[in-house]
């Protein structure tokens, strides 16, 4: 990695190794915020809507999308690395741990704004987060606004970005919605091209890192029964789906080199990883993702090396009109543009999972791009940021809170308010819109998986493990949490905290954010 930049979050899929420990980051210039407001008073209500069991609807979310809700604990017994049952075990065995956020309701007392203050604000003003620190705390069940620090100004949200990405992504496609990878019969015969839909989690083979994806070795067998007795000669790609750069606007210099990005192109394997079994932080990514996939393509299809090599990009002929896209008969003619194989990318839902627990940055302009298709925006960093910013409207948000250029937050051009934030998960959360509930599958759990699976350490931010949900987002000098949390008299609150002009490292910044959420995990502030 490069100096003066740090991630936006590093990778890490639930169940796998924990990630390694972060690294320093050199001073940089970073965004000159403005000296935060003093606290303003919040409006009574930011959402008119009513929410009967707005927590049920949560836990029903997570369990509809096969996640399991619990506490810490015996991690390498439930994971089956270890041998669970009694009999193995000297000492007695663990009780079970409890659920998580089933207390949660719209019944339990809600925390006054007096009670928040007295709780929050020491923490806001840590001088590990600097001088640009802005705050919405919302309660959940009524959408009613409880506490506010800047509350409505655009800041730059780092990796939070992502929660509006898989909002808008999960409206605009819908849960269930997969991306293809198809692949025509070309001009000549014997000429196969592989169109890019845009799916980032196509794997080589068995060895893919996400899992449930689509397969290139699957694709080439379907290719070749589909040809009949017409044998590959040549692979093209059509990667011509996306549009303009590659890499997005305003992000810093050494993300082409530091692994944390691939260049966003239509076709990849991998996440554009090199080696698919590479989670680390910083994996080496191709230059060319398009045509690296095309090339281990044709060497699914068993083409010679000298073939393989000689892979390029190029334009899919238009399908005919009577394409069937069945098996040809030996010796027959298929005419160019006739699809000869499919397949598809997990559900949506699944890709945001991926997206939110790992902070995945090219998952997330992948699916950035997919709100510009449905939107009939070009599919490029411009057109997906002008469509995420329709469909926020769409949904009945202040479209004016947010201004993004990114869907991954690597962009420090992006502004997002915390009150978008806490609004969006509170859309999410409410039922109204049932199809925003995957949002939570994917939020990693405080001190358990994903990006916070090694947070909330200190004996001060104790309370919030298993009790808070959240993504967080780093950039050098930003630092930013959102999420929900369940207080310890069993409200559900959603949360943000946006710091970008953060004067110390990440883990200080990132501590003094835990002991926040925390605080309100721990909140006995209903009076």
């Amino acid at each position: 990695m490069n100096p003066g930049h740090y991630p936006v979050n590093p990778p890490h899929h639930p169940g796998s190794a924990a990630v390694p420990g972060r690294a320093a980051v050199p001073p940089t210039t970073g965004y000159p915020a403005d000296t935060p407001p003093a606290p303003t008073p919040p409006p009574a209500r930011r959402r008119t809507r009513l929410v009967a069991g707005a927590a049920a609807v949560v836990v029903l979310a997570l369990a509809a999308a096969g996640v399991a809700v619990v506490r810490p604990g015996p991690v390498a017994g439930w994971l089956g690395q270890a041998d669970p049952s009694p009999a193995a075990r000297s000492e007695p065995p663990e009780p079970p741990p409890a659920p998580v956020l089933l207390a949660a309701g719209a019944t339990a007392p809600v925390p006054t704004q007096q009670g928040l203050r007295t709780a929050l604000e020491p923490l806001v003003g840590a001088a590990a987060l600097g001088s640009s620190v802005h705050v919405a705390v919302l309660d959940v069940a009524t959408g009613e606004q409880l506490y506010g620090q800047g509350q409505d100004t655009p800041t730059v949200p780092a990796s939070t970005t992502k929660l509006v990405t898989a909002a808008t992504v999960l409206a605009a496609r819908g849960p269930a919605y997969r991306i293809p990878t198809r692949v025509v019969a070309g001009a000549t015969p014997g000429e196969v091209v592989i169109v890019g839909g845009g799916d980032p989690t196509l794997a080589i083979n068995a060895t893919g890192i996400y899992p449930g994806a689509g397969r290139l070795d699957d694709l080439a067998a379907k290719v070749k029964q589909a040809l009949g007795g017409t044998a590959p000669t040549k692979v093209t790609v059509d990667s011509s789906l996306f549009s303009g750069p590659v890499y997005g606007p305003g992000w810093d210099a050494d993300i082409p080199t530091g692994g944390f990005a691939a260049p966003i192109t239509a076709l990849m394997t991998d996440g554009g990883r090199i080696d698919p079994k590479d989670n680390i932080k910083g994996a080496e990514r191709y230059e060319k993702p398009d045509v690296a996939a095309g090339r281990l393509f044709a060497k699914a299809l068993g083409l010679p090396t000298a073939t393989v090599n000689a892979v390029a990009k190029g334009t899919a002929p238009a399908a005919p009109p009577d394409a069937t896209g069945a098996s040809a008969s030996p010796g027959a003619t298929i005419a160019p543009g006739t699809e000869l194989g499919r397949i598809d990318s997990p559900p949506l839902v699944r890709l945001v999972e991926f997206m939110l627990a790992d902070s995945d940055n090219v998952v997330a302009e992948a699916l950035a791009r997919q709100v510009a298709l449905a939107r009939q925006q070009p599919a490029s960093f411009d057109g997906a940021a002008a469509a995420m910013d329709t469909v926020v409207g769409e949904l009945g948000l202040d479209a004016n809170q947010t201004a993004v250029s990114d869907g991954s937050g690597l962009s420090r051009r992006n502004r997002i308010s915390p009150a978008l934030l806490t609004d969006v998960l509170g859309l999410a959360a409410d039922g109204s819109k049932p199809e925003l509930a995957g949002i939570f599958a994917g939020l990693p759990v405080a001190g358990w998986s994903g990006t916070l699976t090694e947070r909330f350490a200190s004996p001060a931010a104790v309370a919030a493990l298993g009790a808070v949900r959240a993504k967080t987002g780093t950039l050098s000098e930003v630092n930013a949490i959102s999420g929900t949390v369940t207080t310890a008299q069993g409200r559900l609150l959603a949360f943000a905290v946006l710091a970008d002009r953060v004067p110390s490292g990440p883990e200080q910044a990132g501590s003094a954010l835990d002991k926040i959420a925390a605080a309100l995990a721990a909140c006995g502030c209903a009076g």
